[in-house]
C-alpha cells in the first residue's frame, strides 16, 4: 500500500521556489537584477512587474541600469523603485536608469538577517501547514478503513521525512543568504 506524497512534494517545491524569490530582494551590497525585476510598476493602466517593461543589467558590481523597452514608463519606474522599501534611489536619464546600490552598514546587515530569519520562519510554518493537512488525510484514511494503522504511522514517518528535506534545503538558502549578507 502506498500513499500519494506527490501533492507535498510539489508544494514543498513551490515553497523553496517563492522563498528563494523573497530572500533575491534583500540587498547584500551588491548589484543583482533579482532586487528589482519584480517590482510592480504603474504602466499602461496596469500594475506590471518590471522585468516585463525593461532589461535589467548589471554595470557593474554596485550598479545596475534599467533600459525600460517604451521610454515612456522611465519615470513610472523611477517612482516605483523610490517608493520600494529597498533603500536605494534611482537616478534618471533619457533612455535608462541607473541605480547604485550602497554598501551596507553593520546596522543594516542585521536588519537584512531578522529579516531573512522572519523569512524562513514563514515558509517553515507554511510547510507545516502542509504536512498537517497530509496528516490530517492520513488519519481520516484510517478511520474510514482505507488505511491500515500500521501503513498511518508508516506514512506519517515518510512525511516527515519529506518535510524534514524540504525544512532542511530551506535552512541552506537562509544560510548561504546570511554568508551573502555579513560578507
Amino acid at each position: 500500500m502506498n500513499y500519494d506524497f506527490s501533492k507535498i512534494k510539489s508544494e514543498g517545491e513551490r515553497v523553496k521556489d517563492r522563498f528563494k524569490q523573497e530572500i533575491a530582494t534583500l540587498s547584500t551590497g551588491r548589484a543583482n537584477p533579482a532586487m528589482v525585476e519584480n517590482l510592480l510598476v504603474d504602466s499602461y493602466g496596469a500594475k506590471t512587474p518590471l522585468k516585463h517593461l525593461a532589461a535589467i543589467s548589471v554595470e557593474d558590481a554596485r550598479t545596475l541600469r534599467i533600459a525600460p523597452w517604451d521610454v515612456s514608463v522611465i519615470k513610472n519606474i523611477e517612482s516605483a523603485i523610490s517608493t520600494s522599501n529597498l533603500g536605494i534611489q534611482p537616478i534618471a536619464d533619457k533612455q535608462s536608469i541607473r541605480i547604485s546600490v550602497p554598501g551596507l552598514t553593520e546596522e543594516r546587515r542585521k536588519a537584512l538577517v531578522k529579516t531573512l530569519s522572519a523569512k524562513l520562519e514563514e515558509a517553515r510554518i507554511s510547510m507545516r501547514q502542509e504536512r498537517d493537512k497530509v496528516w490530517k488525510d492520513i488519519q481520516e484514511g484510517e478511520r474510514s478503513g482505507e488505511i491500515p494503522e500500521d501503513f498511518k504511522f508508516r506514512f506519517k514517518d515518510e512525511l516527515q521525512k519529506i518535510v524534514d528535506k524540504i525544512s532542511a534545503d530551506l535552512e541552506e538558502m537562509s544560510k548561504r543568504k546570511e554568508q551573502e549578507i555579513l560578507n
